[in-house]
């Protein structure tokens, strides 16, 4: 018998619940709402099947329901693939009182999200998210958003969803390099606040990283440990006004790298070299000790993340960090650390110590990049 779904609920002006268990597909019904009776699906084509499940039950249930198929990846964060989504709801006539369900991975929650805000100026959506990336971090919190040419979410929405579904099954099947990019997120969680993730990864990291993962129930808590770490900072900061910021520890670098290589890179492996490149910074500003510089990299290089970077990139990658949405201005702003669980914000550093940062990164880099 499986275990019972845990509920986390996440608070705020529109609270809402995320569900983690195994099996969840009977959950969705409740989270859509009473009123809703046209549901579009967006999901990428590998997850066809999985769609036309979700669709098989819900019509089971008297609902109408719609499928969108979208490219994979970042691929489908474009406006060209929104307006996409935009013609199906249109030709379906979906009001306002129906409803968008996210199927996929993180960058199909927030193109599914940015459709759903934006259709009739909101209308609901569900998230279900099928990778560890995006359980923990790209389907809850309401950040919703499509990138441009110039940058990665620069055009988007803060929309809640009505529900999350975190069916843990979907992991089973998940590729390694897919699992190990989603503990990039879940390990910046335990570094900004709750060190007992850091314990748990550090305890058995190969149990999360091999071909099956030998101790689901460790994967869970920490899933579960991060929604909790979220859905606690969103519900007081939604639209990222104070420390909602705290959460995009690592990613102004590691955006940055993203967007250089084209979105190549999996999100969560940039993320941890920016995770490095913030630990540096931090340190070379006296405010992180040398310790837990190094557990970084330990960490991180445990599950398989890469901590380095190229060495002949800089100005491309600065270029980048001028245009992430933490910028003020001319002044670049970082979150930083000053000690495990004590995230903090380093506005405007001297460009010498941007420049030592990141030598500290690409010291030991190989030429080309290594894409996870």
């Amino acid at each position: 018998m499986p275990d019972a779904p845990t509920t986390i609920t996440v608070g705020g002006e529109q609270p809402y619940d995320v569900v983690v268990g195994h099996h969840l597909l009977g959950e969705l019904p409740r989270l859509l709402g009473e009123r809703v009776r046209k549901v579009l699906v967006v999901h990428p084509g590998v997850l066809t099947t999985s769609a036309e499940a979700v669709r098989d039950d819900l019509v089971a249930q008297g609902y109408q329901v719609f499928l969108a198929e979208v490219p994979e990846a970042e691929d489908c964060k474009t406006a060209q693939v929104a307006a996409f989504c935009w013609h199906v709801l249109g030709q379906a006539d979906f009001t306002r009182s129906d409803a968008v369900v996210g199927l996929g991975g993180g960058a199909t929650t927030d193109l599914a999200g940015f459709v759903a805000a934006t259709w009739l100026r909101g209308i609901r959506v569900v998230q279900v998210p099928t990778t560890v990336l995006a359980m923990v971090d790209a389907a809850l919190g309401g950040k919703t958003g499509i990138n441009t040419d110039e940058g990665k979410n620069l055009v988007g929405a803060f929309h809640p969803p009505a529900g999350v579904l975190c069916d843990l099954v979907t992991l089973e099947t998940l590729p390694v390099n897919d699992r190990v990019a989603g503990l990039g997120e879940v390990i910046k969680h335990g570094f900004i606040a709750d060190e007992r993730i850091l314990e748990l990864v550090e305890a058995d990291p190969g149990a999360l990283t091999g071909p099956q993962v030998t101790a689901p129930e460790t994967l869970r808590e920490l899933v579960e440990r991060s929604v909790v770490v979220k859905a606690r900072v969103v519900a007081t900061d939604l639209r990222e006004a104070g420390p909602r910021e705290f959460l995009n520890y690592g990613h102004t670098f590691g955006h940055a790298i993203e967007q250089v290589e084209r979105y190549r890179w999996r999100h969560g492996a940039a993320v941890s070299v920016g995770m490095v490149f913030a630990a540096e910074l931090a340190r070379l500003a006296g405010r992180l000790p040398d310790d837990v510089v190094a557990r970084h990299r330990e960490v991180l290089t445990s599950v398989g993340l890469p901590v380095s970077y190229r060495g002949d990139r800089w100005e491309q990658l600065l270029a980048a960090m001028r245009r992430d949405k933490k910028t003020r201005g001319d002044l670049l702003r970082f979150v930083v650390l000053e000690g495990i669980g004590r995230p903090a914000r380093l506005e405007g550093p001297d460009p010498a110590l941007l420049a030592a940062a990141y030598a500290e990164v690409s010291r030991e880099a190989p030429s080309t990049a290594v894409v996870l």
